[in-house]
């Protein structure tokens, strides 16, 4: 089976080391998988590149860019492909129609970052919740990455028959806690053996409460923080740090890929990266007090790490006894800070076994549910209906190939209108509200010189031209998109 995946961009996060994983591993069940960004080409293009998946970057400059429509449209059309997988609100709103239009009928779309009040870290307005479910109904099957995700959309008015979970997956072994690491990434950093140190990871946003987390940790004497990440929050928590008086004790690192152990950039800091900052650390702490899944938390436990988290669905949907050493806190000032200054007593640095949850979401398993998904979301597509809910019992096919149909199937439940000015405004590199005006037309005629406009970034595929993988360009470009009232916005 021939998959596209459509992602927004492929800068550091959660979502976009999700796919990098799966794409190493859906290959065992015979899907073959090529991948569309949006926009923001950054270090995981490169990475799933050189992995050997062929990477297209659309060169989309913003939310009101509609002529990266068509220019999706003839991606799609132009590869055969039999389903394509949609990640992230925008490629899912662009995505599915893009799909529809150039005839690939089966498109799954995998939620992410979905909270009762945010959406990707941004605001929930009523118009991106209007648009999402508009265009969620071009789809074919809805997946979320908790169950908590999967009530959140059940109570939207996304149908169970849509709808199915499929967790984010591990790849325990790469967060093994190895003691030359720890030794070598405390030592490059500057802090001594016997320092209490705490770790956090994600892209700093408010909702993610680094701040209360910076907070706590300055009523802990001694204690040094590091903040794997990087976001708008950043200017604001070196200054709460200084405030506090504790800027010596607080790492920023910026973002961090990458395998084990530190590194330095030509003229930079030392900046190590993810199993690194866990092996250096002696807890972690997951501050938000919402999360889709809470994969950050999942991989301290693989490095054998006490965890500390005010939410986390990831431990939350299983039994006690398979996370024993994550321990959920109010999330309190007052909470945070009893739970750390309890760590900081331990009379020396703890590391757990590693739990029977981390093998529980073993991206191996994660990937084989996934082909299962496609497997149902393809026969459903093509007129053999399956439940999304009940797929996760069936075997992924081989070798389909999907029929050809031209048509954006809308009707009644597939308007387009709710929210279709300002809906798109979400992620971190949103442009402002769309707005096409009254009777303006996502579909209209662009030349293909007009299209080709935006530059990719180097070493990644620009339409219709090959990554220096071996594969062949399709050897035609489809004429662009003719006019389609269908996709009127008002």
């Amino acid at each position: 089976m021939r998959v596209l995946h459509i992602i927004t961009g492929l800068g550091v996060g959660g979502a976009e080391e999700q796919l990098r994983l799966l794409l190493r591993h859906l290959p065992r069940h015979s899907v073959d998988s090529e991948v569309v960004t949006l926009t923001n080409p950054g270090a995981l293009a490169e990475a799933i590149s050189a992995d050997g998946t062929r990477v297209t970057h659309l060169g989309m400059t913003g939310n009101r860019d509609l002529p990266a429509l068509p220019r999706l449209v003839r991606l799609v059309r132009a590869g055969g492909y039999d389903l394509v997988h949609t990640h992230l609100y925008r490629a899912g709103v662009y995505g599915r129609i893009a799909a529809r239009l150039a005839g690939v009928r089966p498109v799954v779309a995998t939620e992410h970052s979905l909270g009762d009040t945010t959406l990707e870290g941004r605001p929930l307005t009523p118009a991106v919740r209007a648009l999402y479910l508009a265009t969620e109904r071009l789809g074919t099957t809805t997946v979320a990455v908790s169950s908590t995700v999967a009530g959140r959309l059940r109570r939207w008015g996304v149908p169970a028959a849509r709808l199915c979970t499929v967790p984010n997956g591990i790849d325990a072994a790469r967060f093994r806690f190895d003691p030359s690491v720890r030794a070598t990434v405390r030592r490059q950093l500057g802090i001594a053996p016997d320092v209490f140190v705490v770790a956090g990871v994600g892209r700093l946003v408010p909702g993610k409460r680094f701040g209360a987390l910076l907070d706590a940790v300055a009523e802990v004497p001694g204690a040094r923080l590091l903040l794997a990440g990087d976001g708008p929050e950043r200017p604001a928590l070196r200054t709460r740090a200084e405030e506090l008086g504790v800027a010596d004790r607080v790492v920023l690192l910026g973002e961090c890929t990458g395998g084990s152990g530190a590194e330095q950039s030509a003229g930079g800091p030392v900046r190590p990266d993810v199993p690194g900052v866990l092996a250096a650390a002696d807890v972690f702490v997951s501050p938000s007090a919402e999360e889709s899944f809470g994969l950050a938390a999942l991989e301290a436990l693989a490095a054998g790490l006490p965890v500390l988290y005010a939410a986390c669905p990831a431990v939350a949907d299983l039994p006690p006894e398979q996370a024993p050493g994550a321990r959920r806190f109010p999330a309190s000032h007052e909470g945070l800070t009893g739970a750390l200054r309890a760590a900081a007593r331990a009379t020396e640095p703890a590391r757990l076994p590693v739990p029977p949850a981390v093998h529980h979401y073993d991206i191996a398993h994660c990937a084989e549910r996934l082909a299962r998904v496609y497997d149902a979301a393809h026969r459903t597509a093509h007129g053999t209906r399956t439940d999304a809910s009940t797929a996760l019992g069936s075997r992924p096919a081989r070798g389909i190939r999907s029929g050809a149909t031209t048509a954006l199937d809308t009707g009644p439940g597939h308007d387009i209108r709710p929210g279709a000015r300002t809906a798109l405004d979400t992620g971190p590199d949103a442009s402002p509200p769309l707005d096409t005006g009254t009777g303006t037309r996502t579909g209209t005629r662009t030349g293909a010189s007009a299209t080709l406009g935006a530059r990719p970034a180097l070493g990644l595929r620009p339409e219709g031209q090959a990554l220096p993988t071996g594969r062949r360009a399709p050897s035609r470009v489809p004429s662009p998109l003719p006019h389609d009232s269908s996709l009127t916005t008002r």
